[in-house]
């Protein structure tokens, strides 16, 4: 009975010590990652100056034409992130402030993400190689129920979250393999498709008297001075329970209601999401009323 203590004391030893390890192979990788996404640039990066960021989900990073912006003479980055919640659009602003990032203006598409205040693992976990390496995240995570392990048990969050930040994204990032997430200054353009989703149910949401992640923002840009931009964006013309517009006006008084500068279907590729075309009529408009551009 001894000697199999002793045994299984060694074998789990030596787990500990393999995880340890790779730990700190795949933390050190991504490390060194600045061409993949836009969370490890913001992370590996310093002191950038922006006169735009974007902040949002997919209907932010489908919405906000970047290179437009910098057309007019603003020096703009869409950081917004497709399936993304407020609660990842907060953390990537918390991150860029304490890389000393210099913004004058955040614009924060706020509007069906409203209703929650949940963050969207698939994309959280993708901050999760620099939790150990950054306060604002380690403090970010540090209220989820799931905390203690993510932070406290060698390389659980890689095992966990291997799908996005396992063995395969380990290895692209090690070979400096490059995605589209970065092209277009942030911007992801859509097209039509004759497939397209042109029809949506909303009837039955609602946004929170206080979202958690909002608040945050705004406050972030309360206090480095940066001017807060909230706008809700377009939705194509079939959307069932539009209403849910006007509930977010009443909730937040100070987002701006944008949802119907953009109706026509020819401009969406979804009911949700625009096209190009789209969001360059869109865009246009922000930069109209906003920039007086």
């Amino acid at each position: 009975m001894k000697n199999f203590l002793i045994y299984t004391a060694k074998i789990l030893a030596l787990v500990i010590l393999i995880a340890i390890a790779l730990d700190g192979l795949y933390t050190y990788i991504f490390m060194q990652s600045k061409n993949r996404g836009k969370i490890e640039t913001a992370f590996n990066s310093s002191a950038q100056k922006y006169d735009v960021v974007i902040l949002g989900s997919s209907r932010a990073n489908n919405h906000f034409v970047a290179q437009m912006f910098e057309d007019k003479g603003l020096k703009a980055f869409n950081y917004g992130m497709s399936g993304g919640h407020l609660f990842e659009a907060s953390l990537m602003l918390k991150l860029m402030i304490e890389r000393k990032y210099t913004i004058k203006n955040v614009i924060l598409e706020a509007d069906l993400n409203l209703s929650n205040d949940h963050m969207a693992e698939g994309i959280s976990a993708l901050f999760l190689p620099y939790i150990h390496n950054s306060e604002v995240i380690k403090d970010h995570f540090s209220d989820q129920e799931n905390f203690s392990e993510l932070y406290y048990i060698p390389f659980y969050r890689y095992i966990k979250y291997e799908t996005k930040i396992g063995f395969r994204e380990a290895f692209f990032t090690a070979v400096h393999k490059k995605t589209n997430k970065l092209d277009n200054l942030g911007y992801y353009p859509l097209e039509k498709h004759k497939n397209g989703n042109m029809k949506n149910n909303i009837v039955n949401l609602n946004p929170l008297p206080h979202n958690k992640y909002y608040e945050e923002i705004k406050s972030i840009c309360k206090s480095n001075n940066i001017n807060f931009i909230a706008i809700m964006t377009p939705m194509c013309e079939n959307v069932v329970g539009m209403n849910y517009f006007e509930k977010v006006k009443k909730a937040y008084p100070e987002i701006h209601n944008y949802e119907n500068v953009v109706i026509e279907d020819k401009y969406f590729s979804s009911c949700g999401h625009m096209t190009d075309s789209g969001a360059r009529l869109f865009t246009k408009r922000v930069l109209k009323d906003f920039f007086n551009k």
